[in-house]
């Protein structure tokens, strides 16, 4: 067993592991190998994958969270382990070296996520788990309907709009999203890395909702195939209450669908009553659940 830093050339075989132990998650191999290659623009993201007889069996990044006004606050994501090379040390192994990272760059409270069997691991490793978080899928065969915009009201696809707009509302809209800190210091660059410029982003599909000319609510869609991530849906606080970010998810959907993607993904806190009603009116179906995890590094 090795630990090492990813390489470009990791691409395939991180994506097959996340299929193997996550497979609702979507992110393609291209996607991957230009993460990977070109990091976020953020001090300190690095990624980590465990080797074993030259192949892919575990994963994490790890970074300092600098979409968080909360000092010292890092993330250890997506930590995971192909099935049959688990209870070999592997997760511990991957973690240590993720942690160890991050303390000289000033990280004191680190989160990560586990499922419900990791969560043993978890707290054997200082971790208590904060949060639910669900994760859904929805059939896309066939697609839902295209609805109609009450008077007044525009559907866009994002790739007609400047993306300084969509950026704001998604800064206005994220400010109360649940989580274990504020997303409140999202700069421009940040978010047009993570998202604008992201090669999976759907820029067709993806829906924003015009009201007086100012972006109301979005949906965005991240695809890989015939399968898509609902990356994020919102309206902006001064346009909620009235069904615009239902309006804009279910015009993606339907964009995506009709451009062949067949099935949709997606995650919600437990506490975004909203976004989870949204999405059992859809008719999204429960597929898994993770528990973000809490831990000081000492």
């Amino acid at each position: 067993m090795r630990i090492r830093v990813a390489q470009p050339d990791d691409a395939p075989g991180v994506v097959a592991l996340r299929a193997n132990v996550h497979p609702y998650l979507v992110r393609g191999v291209e996607s991957t190998r230009k993460m990977i290659a070109e990091p976020p623009p953020i001090d300190g993201w690095t990624a980590f994958v465990a080797e074993v007889d030259g192949q892919v069996v575990g994963w994490t990044s790890a970074e300092p969270n600098t979409s968080t006004s909360v000092q010292g606050f890092g993330d250890v994501s997506m930590l995971h382990v192909h099935p049959e090379h688990r209870r070999r040390g592997i997760g511990t192994a991957l973690l240590t070296a993720a942690t160890d990272h991050l303390r000289p760059l000033g990280v004191r409270r680190v989160r990560t996520m586990a499922a419900a069997d990791s969560l043993p691991f978890a707290r054997r490793h200082g971790f208590t788990p904060s949060r639910e978080v669900r994760y859904s899928a929805l059939d896309l065969t066939p697609p839902p309907a295209l609805p109609e915009p009450p008077p007044g009201v525009r559907l866009r696809p994002i790739a007609e709009l400047d993306p300084h707009l969509l950026y704001e509302a998604n800064v206005a809209a994220a400010v109360d999203e649940p989580g274990d800190v504020p997303v409140d210091a999202v700069t421009f660059e940040s978010w047009q890395y993570d998202v604008w410029d992201n090669l999976g982003l759907d820029k067709t599909a993806s829906t924003a909702v015009e009201v007086d000319g100012e972006v109301a609510a979005f949906s965005l869609v991240k695809r890989d195939g015939e399968r898509m991530w609902s990356d994020y849906t919102c309206s902006v606080p001064t346009y909620r209450g009235r069904g615009l970010a239902r309006l804009a998810k279910t015009a993606a959907l339907h964009r995506a669908a009709e451009a062949g993607v067949r099935v949709a993904y997606t995650s919600n806190d437990e506490a975004n009553a909203p976004m989870l009603a949204i999405n059992a009116r859809l008719g999204y179906r429960p597929v898994a659940t993770l528990w973000a995890c809490l831990a000081d590094l000492t």
